[in-house]
């Protein structure tokens, strides 16, 4: 039997607004993953260190402050430093399909899901691109 997919979803910066991201950690604790919800106002620095003390697989990123162009590679970048590349990156909120591209693009975002996103969708992406835990 395999471990349930780990997940983390945390709320960076200070966007004070957290109910998408509890409805997402629910949906996905309740499609059978493992999910450590950070809390609000997460600096990089806190989320990373969290990802790397949790094990996790997936960290997903709800952001509706429209910071994540500073947030997102931010992280991201971290996760290189900390050698944790495989981690898959998802991000959810009010982004702009250009900020989409590009975060997806340039820097290694694996989706990015935007308001009407179904959580059987978003799931099901977590399921199929989440490196399996052993």
């Amino acid at each position: 039997m395999t471990s349930p997919i780990r997940v983390l979803v945390a709320k960076p910066g200070l966007d004070g607004h957290d109910r998408g991201a509890k409805v997402i950690a629910r949906a996905l604790r309740d499609a059978g993953m493992e999910v450590i919800y950070t809390g609000l106002r997460q600096t990089p620095e806190m989320i990373v260190s969290a990802a790397l003390e949790e094990d996790v697989q997936v960290i997903g990123l709800s952001i509706l402050s429209g910071a994540h162009n500073a947030i997102v590679p931010r992280v991201i970048e971290l996760l290189r430093e900390k050698g944790m590349s495989d981690v898959l990156v998802v991000v959810g909120g009010i982004i702009p399909d250009e900020d989409a591209a590009q975060l997806k693009q340039k820097h290694g975002v694996a989706a990015v899901f935007q308001p009407g996103a179904s959580l059987e969708e978003i799931a099901e992406f977590i399921r199929s691109a989440a490196r399996q835990p052993v």
